[in-house]
């Protein structure tokens, strides 16, 4: 009998409930660590905590006398920095320790969104046209650029600075939103056309192989002129806001032919920016069925009833089968 695989879960050290740090217990909202390590041991790994806190030095120490077969990387920050998650894949790879999700490289190409759509453009991949705004400068528009803009923290994610006054119709709309976040967020500005159409979520499993799971939509039910236009942070994260505006998330119904060219381009995004295992794709097809992409998600959450592990399901992999995929995946990378 092959012994059973030893997996670390490197998580953050703000997750940690001290009363159950191995999360062997339900929490009272359960997580996407606990839904993780949960699904990990009812496959039969044996699965330790590892936190990743401001004494860094102890958590290389753990991981250090561990030696794991594999760490399954859930960190998403350090220090309260996301724009620190690349460096802590980093610090895997100075270990030489197998990992599961993207690297430092994907991880710091998709965190930045200007770099990230200069790549894709380079690539002739369709991106919203964008200006970028860094800390303590002016607002300067050319004139490739349409009306309306929609204004985000360049270095942000989970739709983090996003509400209905992100999107701006002139100049002067433009630099106090800028204005507002450079000194919330204190971190450039990325403005860029907004687009009209769909918004879709497109789940992608695999490394040279790729398979695109089912896609999730968010339906704009209420259309007027209050009401949201796209992904705010309350659509994301508010039920009773998107109730009010009847706002929902579900599959997309959509033709083979326009189903067959999105999966197309997923998959040469996925493999230009360098993403591994599993990835979140965010586009909008627009009116005349253009695809074009808003965001690159490498790790995106892997909580059970999200979207990665709704759309796993649609395809008929239950939520203990994913988790244990992108085991496998993540060892036959590194093999």
């Amino acid at each position: 009998m092959s012994r059973k695989l030893n997996i670390a879960a490197f998580v953050d050290d703000s997750t940690i409930n001290t009363d159950d740090p191995e999360f062997m217990n339900p929490p009272e909202k359960a997580d996407t660590e606990y839904h993780v390590i949960e699904a990990l041991r009812e496959f039969g790994y044996n699965v330790s905590v590892t936190p990743v806190s401001s004494e860094l030095h102890k958590s290389i120490e753990i991981l250090s006398q561990l030696q794991p077969d594999l760490v399954f990387n859930l960190t998403e920050e350090y220090n309260g920095d996301r724009m620190n998650d690349k460096n802590l894949a980093a610090l895997l790879e100075l270990l030489g320790m197998p990992y599961t999700g993207s690297g430092p490289g994907a991880l710091m190409l998709c965190r930045d969104k200007r770099l990230c759509k200069e790549l894709l453009s380079h690539h002739k991949i369709k991106v919203p046209g964008f200006v970028s705004i860094p800390v303590g400068k002016k607002v300067k528009v050319p004139k490739n650029i349409s009306w309306p803009l929609v204004v985000k923290p360049a270095l942000e994610d989970s739709s983090e600075g996003i509400s209905n006054a992100s999107v701006v119709y002139d100049e002067q709309s433009l630099q106090e939103r800028a204005d507002f976040i450079h000194q919330k967020w204190t971190q450039p500005v990325i403005a860029e056309e907004y687009v009209e159409g769909r918004e879709f979520y497109v789940a992608v499993l695999g490394n040279k192989r790729l398979d695109v799971l089912p896609i999730r939509e968010c339906k704009f039910g209420n259309k007027n002129d209050k009401g949201p236009l796209m992904a705010t942070y309350k659509v994301k994260w508010d039920v009773k806001f998107r109730e009010k505006w009847d706002i929902s998330f579900g599959f997309a119904e959509l033709e083979d032919s326009i189903f067959e060219q999105i999966k197309r381009v997923c998959k040469k995004v996925f493999h230009i920016l360098e993403l591994r295992d599993y990835g979140r794709i965010d586009l909008r097809l627009t009116p005349d069925n253009k695809i074009i992409i808003l965001e690159v998600n490498p790790n995106p959450d892997l909580a059970y009833g999200e979207e990665v592990a709704e759309a796993a399901e649609k395809a008929g992999i239950a939520y203990r089968e994913l988790i244990d995929k992108l085991v496998k995946s993540a060892l036959r990378r590194n093999s």
